[in-house]
């Protein structure tokens, strides 16, 4: 009888292990010293929405990024985060010429990987890709990957 169970119990076991969580983003935080300045930046400069704070609690602004995926920035005066371009935000838009007229009508300065002051890196994939900071002084990477 267990000898004909066997095939039963390794098929489900098979199948748990084989499922997936189906992620999807739901938001990414930032510690930030300076709230109100950087919040103009990713409402300004990056034209993301502000959406209210469940609770409206102070010290906290959040920006939808796209479908239901956020941003939330956080305030804390005593926190001090090491920033360093490989962690970084990344965000994709097929506009990326405009995106960077924007950012330089704008006095915003922009550069490629290598650090490069206004150029543009070409990945081996064929996207193209700028790096700029926030005034709290995190990476954001923004690039025209496609997505479907």
């Amino acid at each position: 009888m267990y000898k004909s169970l066997f095939p039963i119990l390794f098929f489900f076991s098979i199948q748990i292990h084989a499922q997936s969580f189906d992620f999807k983003i739901d938001h990414s935080s930032l510690i930030v010293n300076n709230l109100d300045t950087t919040a103009d930046f990713y409402s300004n400069i990056l034209k993301l929405k502000e959406i209210p704070h469940p609770d409206k609690a102070p010290g906290f602004r959040w920006f939808a990024v796209q479908g239901n995926s956020q941003l939330h920035l956080i305030y804390k005066d005593t926190v001090v985060m090491k920033k360093h371009k490989s962690m970084h935000l990344c965000l994709s838009t097929p506009n990326l010429e405009t995106f960077i007229e924007h950012l330089e009508s704008n006095s915003v300065e922009y550069e490629d990987w290598p650090g490069t002051k206004g150029s543009v890196t070409l990945r081996s994939d064929g996207v193209r890709q700028i790096y700029l900071t926030d005034p709290e002084g995190y990476w954001i990477e923004v690039n025209n990957a496609k997505h479907d």
